[in-house]
C-alpha cells in the first residue's frame, strides 16, 4: 500500500545527507534522492529521514 505524500510536504523535505529534494517512489513507498543515491523508508504513515535507515539505491 503507497502512503499518500501532501504535495506540500515534499517541497519542504530535503535529503539529510545532501541537502537535495526528495521525491516520492509509489511502487517502493520510500522517499527517494537522486543526488545522494538513497532511499528513506515511510513508516506508518511517517518518513523516516536518517542516514541510518536508508538504503541504497542502484
Amino acid at each position: 500500500m503507497s502512503t499518500k505524500i501532501d504535495g506540500w510536504l515534499l517541497e519542504i523535505l530535503a535529503c539529510p545527507q545532501s541537502q537535495a529534494p526528495l521525491r516520492h517512489d509509489p511502487e517502493t513507498d520510500e522517499l527517494v534522492c537522486d543526488e545522494s543515491g538513497l532511499a528513506y523508508p515511510i513508516r506508518d504513515g511517517i518518513p523516516v529521514l536518517l542516514v541510518d535507515e536508508a538504503r541504497r539505491i542502484g
